[in-house]
């Protein structure tokens, strides 16, 4: 099992790290691949907000990659790894998820409706990895 749950957490901090760290260092090639909407299809100021949250997470989300890596290891830090990249996560998701609903809410352009979707699906399967691994973690320990 936790050769399963180390290969899901790499996976998806993979993703989300590395999609991340793409949107900050090189945005134009983030658009292309659907890594986060394009600056003309959502307000200034979301964007603005977005490419902060790139640099941000950039620095921050691996934590959780190497978590899956260390479980993988059967490394006993792993858990520490684990509480601090699930707790990072589910932040990351509940933010990101709050965010654009509120600002959904007041009529402002966020990205297209397929982008917008595939936002609100990733951030909760992003959110929801981040709460098992802390529960596991927890538990670990």
């Amino acid at each position: 099992m936790a050769l399963a749950w180390g290969l899901v957490l790499i996976a998806l901090s993979l993703l989300c790290w590395g999609g991340q760290t793409i949107a900050w260092f090189a945005p134009n090639t983030a658009e292309r691949l659907a890594l986060t909407e394009a600056e003309n299809t959502v307000e200034p100021a979301f964007y603005a907000d977005v490419r902060g949250e790139a640099l941000w997470d950039a620095l921050t989300l691996w934590v959780l990659l190497v978590a899956g890596v260390l479980l993988i290891a059967d490394s006993t830090a792993w858990p520490y790894f684990g509480l601090i990249g699930g707790a990072v996560y589910v932040y990351f998701a509940g933010r990101g998820v709050l965010t654009r609903r509120a600002m959904e809410r007041r009529g402002l352009r966020i990205g297209t409706p397929s982008g917008v979707t595939t936002a609100y699906a990733m951030l909760s399967i992003w959110g929801i990895a981040g709460l098992i691994t802390v529960f596991a973690a927890v538990i670990a320990l």
